[in-house]
C-alpha cells in the first residue's frame, strides 16, 4: 500500500526504504506499518524531474 500511494513497485518502494531515501516502517504487532506524514516528507524531498526539452524552465547556474 506505501508502494501504490507514492506510484511505485514494491520493489522500488524497498530499495528506496534501504537506502535511505523513503523512511522505515513502525512494527505493529507482526505488521510493518508505514506512517503517510512520513512518506510525504520524504516524498516531498526527492528531487524533481528536469525538464530537457525547455532549457527555459532548467537554467544552468
Amino acid at each position: 500500500m506505501a508502494a501504490a500511494y507514492i506510484g511505485v513497485s514494491t520493489t522500488l518502494f524497498d530499495e528506496l526504504v534501504a537506502d535511505g531515501r523513503m523512511p522505515k516502517p513502525k512494527l505493529i504487532n507482526s505488521r510493518n506499518v508505514w506512517d503517510r506524514l512520513r512518506i510525504d516528507a520524504a516524498f516531498e524531498a526527492l528531487p524533481e524531474k528536469l525538464d530537457r526539452e525547455n532549457p527555459f524552465l532548467n537554467p544552468r547556474v
